[in-house]
């Protein structure tokens, strides 16, 4: 799983990540609040374990913010204010879990697995709609619409498009493109891709909240506005 920490604890996070990394998660460490946000938006974790107070600062501020992300993570908040109506306050704004300082590390592994669960429980829900900002695809009628308005797309088109979706924010190299969208790991020694690029970005062109970002030398990536907020 991928998990982000965010504490202004440096000894607590080395040990943390240590003992995460040795249960096979894959994890990204913060110290700064300042940093939660955009760190959660370049790494997507699946969950954040999320410091309550980084000195006189409150993170319970930014968890409304974490939720409005495209597909946001889950949040476990570990703190130090252990008392009911401060954890209450934690789940009122958002936070999907609450573990007080000092804490067991088994207990913080168990809370893990079970966010995991909830989380996959809820993709399992979520499966039949792909949703990214203002493009909706229905994956059991094969449809896309974008701002509710069904675009019209070849087959190829529509795999390109999903493919491109479900990664979203991710570089995706012509030859990935190629096997996956044209399953062939040959080079056609053509243009195809680049060709059914520009016929998607036409068909994208009146949302500007959603692009298709080529990156020189390495693919293309679909871009929503918020990630560079």
């Amino acid at each position: 799983m991928n998990i982000l920490l965010a504490d202004d604890e440096k000894p607590l996070l080395k040990f943390l990540l240590r003992g995460l990394r040795a249960e096979g998660h894959d994890c990204t460490i913060i110290n700064e609040l300042e940093e939660v946000l955009p760190g959660i938006k370049q790494n997507r974790p699946q969950i954040v374990v999320l410091d309550r107070l980084f000195g006189s600062e409150d993170s319970l501020n930014i968890v409304a913010a974490i939720k409005a992300l495209p597909s946001p993570p889950m949040v476990l908040m570990l703190t130090a204010l252990d008392e009911v109506s401060e954890r209450v306050k934690g789940l009122q704004e958002g936070a999907d879990d609450y573990l007080c300082k000092p804490f067991d590390f088994d207990e913080l592994l168990a809370r893990i697995t079970a966010l995991g669960r909830l989380l996959g429980r809820e993709n399992e829900t979520q499966q039949s709609t792909l949703r990214c900002g203002g493009l909706e695809m229905l994956l059991e009628e094969r449809i896309a619409r974008l701002n509710g308005e069904e675009m019209q797309l070849t087959k190829i088109e529509y795999e390109l498009l999903l493919y491109l979706a479900h990664n979203v924010g991710k570089v995706l190299s012509r030859e990935r493109i190629l096997s996956r969208v044209w399953q062939t790991q040959r080079d056609p020694s053509t243009n195809i891709v680049d060709v059914y690029i520009s016929r998607l970005r036409r068909k994208l062109d009146s949302d500007p909240g959603i692009t298709i970002q080529t990156l020189r030398g390495a693919g293309y990536r679909l871009g929503l506005e918020s990630d560079n907020s």
